[in-house]
């Protein structure tokens, strides 16, 4: 075989070898599988092709295992799936596909394994191991798919027009594995991208979404977005972001790409953190300076509470983009609000309630927080860059020094809103949101020590000046 199985891999795809013959089916590893396991990657999940019937290919494979793994099957497409010793194996018998002009969804009958093979999107993932008797573990690469691997280049098997106007997604895809595995796309794949871009508005914005997280997973998000961007794409699925693109320059005074610059935050983060979430921060965190940008006279580009806006943006884009509406959500929207605060908190002679304020606001997530700041240093400067980065080691220091004295992180007000309404006999009203807030403005700011004899003498004389009956 041309590829290295480890042990449980090659036990299981014994098993399948085995149940192929007995149906006499021919079958075959392909894709992904073969793909990674040429380039050494690791796997956790096979695609078994087999000319007849997958899924009773994949039944009688579930036989050969102690315990009988289930076998998920979907009759309509032909298609099967098992999971077995943490690994995945996917059954399909061969087929042929034509697509329709305004459906990514194919006619599909059954075919070869040059049908097969012919149908797949890139020549990295076309290649074959036969696991018949007659040739088990010969490489079947029609189109010299193992070459372009060495040449780390991603090309369609057949007329790359064809190919990405019958499944659009494919776009994405290829610009995704170019990101994944640090591959070029061949020069007219690219072409046929740009020219093909506006096919991909038929495809569910769940599927582009899942092309999009896997590209910002990627170990340099940058390439991708940069392919995104330069073929056109980005401007049809995240034109907010495209907006960000261009310097300005009025009276000889320019600021900075927001674009590159928000890819080389992405890609700073991506280096320290593979939190997803974090990274999409990173992509948002100046998203409202179009929206914000404004030129003064004697001050040049401002882009004054960009932060702001950019968190009330921040639900509107998760929902265009079906992103998680929950504390993924909340958490992104945060971190845009809060990324300019330990910016601030660099300056000198900076008072603890103002270290206690971000603490407070923060919460949980000030590691993360910090992590967006130091990722927000993109000067060529490295002077400049060191200085930030010390200022910000300096908010680190005097963070852990309050937050060991005070607890503000998880600190809770000594008297809550409940105890508020009984203590006054008020309803739920603007009354209650006032003391509430203002006891923890007291408190935050080192008014009064964080005691619950201080809180309720100070919340008595609050209610004094508020005028409210009972005081």
């Amino acid at each position: 075989m041309d590829i290295h199985l480890d042990k449980k891999e090659q036990e299981i795809i014994d098993k399948v070898a085995l149940a192929a013959q007995e149906l006499r089916q021919e079958s075959y590893l392909v894709g992904g599988f073969v793909r990674d396991k040429l380039l050494d990657r690791p796997t956790k999940d096979a695609d078994i092709v087999t000319v007849g019937d997958g899924i009773e290919l994949a039944k009688a494979v579930a036989e050969r295992f102690h315990p009988k793994p289930e076998v998920n099957y979907f009759k309509n497409f032909g298609t099967a799936h098992i999971h077995t010793q943490k690994f995945d194996i996917e059954f399909v018998g061969a087929r042929r596909e034509s697509y329709r002009q305004h459906s990514r969804k194919p006619e599909v009958s059954p075919g070869t394994l040059e049908d097969d093979q012919n149908r797949r999107d890139f020549t990295i993932n076309a290649m074959a191991i036969s696991l018949n008797k007659k040739d088990f573990g010969k490489l079947l690469d029609p189109f010299n798919g193992q070459q372009h691997l060495q040449e780390k280049k991603i090309i369609t098997p057949l007329e790359p027009g064809q190919t990405f106007s019958d499944d659009p997604l494919r776009m994405l895809r290829a610009i995704r594995f170019a990101t994944q595995l640090d591959f070029s796309i061949e020069e007219n794949t690219l072409a046929s991208i740009t020219e093909n871009k506006e096919r991909i508005r038929i495809i569910s914005q769940e599927r582009i979404t899942e092309e999009l997280n896997k590209i910002i997973l990627s170990p340099k998000p940058s390439i991708g977005f940069d392919l995104l961007y330069k073929t056109g794409l980005l401007k049809i699925i995240f034109p907010k972001m495209v907006e960000l693109s261009g310097a300005e320059f009025k009276e000889g005074i320019g600021h900075k790409d927001n674009f590159y610059h928000t890819l080389q935050v992405l890609d700073n983060i991506a280096a320290t953190s593979n939190d997803l979430w974090l990274r999409w921060a990173a992509i948002l965190h100046d998203i409202a300076k179009p929206a914000t940008k404004r030129f003064e006279e004697g001050t040049g580009w401002t882009f004054h509470g960009h932060e702001v806006v950019g968190g009330r943006m921040v639900p509107k884009i998760f929902a265009q983009l079906k992103l998680p509406m929950n504390e993924k959500m909340r958490f992104v929207k945060k971190l845009v609000e809060l990324h300019l605060r330990p910016i601030s908190l660099t300056k000198e002679n900076i008072t603890d309630s103002a270290i206690r304020r971000l603490l407070f606001d923060a919460g949980e997530d000030f590691e993360a927080l910090m992590l967006l700041c130091e990722a927000d240093i993109t000067s060529k400067n490295k002077k400049k860059v060191q200085r930030f980065l010390e200022n910000f080691k300096m908010v680190r220091e005097r963070s852990r020094e309050v937050e060991e004295k005070d607890q503000i992180r998880s600190w809770q007000p000594p008297v809550d809103g409940l105890e508020i309404m009984q203590l006054f006999n008020l309803p739920p009203s603007k009354p209650v949101g006032i003391l509430k807030d203002s006891l923890k403005d007291a408190i935050l700011d080192g008014e009064i020590p964080n005691t619950r004899a201080a809180a309720l003498e100070y919340l008595k004389q609050k209610a004094k000046e508020l005028n409210i009956p009972g005081a």
